[in-house]
């Protein structure tokens, strides 16, 4: 019979015969490993999305608001970033971050407005 090691550890395994890890936290060690990379891309984005809500959240306090772009962008605003688009049915886009959103108006100047669930 073939003896077979953790796949973390190395440590001889004992017990079932499709065991793969001798613990719970090599198994864990294991993939978070192999799933790395990916799991730091959706960190990242949703840290930047936090980032962007928490913006709109501290200057949209009334429900709805106008700031200029200037003042999105020097609070670290990311443009590229958002969850959903609502489009009106005169072709206005309406960008969301959950229930946070802005439309773009004149001259560089943004509406900010909170949708209610």
């Amino acid at each position: 019979m073939e003896k077979k090691n953790c796949l973390e550890c190395e440590d001889p395994l004992k017990g079932r015969t499709d065991k793969k890890f001798c613990s719970d936290y090599c198994r864990n060690s294991f993939n978070n490993k192999v799933n790395k990379e990916s799991k730091n891309l959706v960190r990242n984005i949703n840290n930047r999305l936090k980032k962007n809500y928490k913006i709109l959240s501290e200057l949209n306090v009334s429900g709805k608001t106008k700031v200029s772009r200037t003042k999105l962008y020097d609070k670290g605003f990311d443009f590229q970033l958002f969850t959903s688009i609502y489009q009106t049915k005169t072709g206005n886009n309406y960008f969301y971050i959950y229930d946070e959103g802005y439309l773009l108006l004149e001259n560089d100047t943004y509406l900010l407005i909170k949708k209610e669930i």
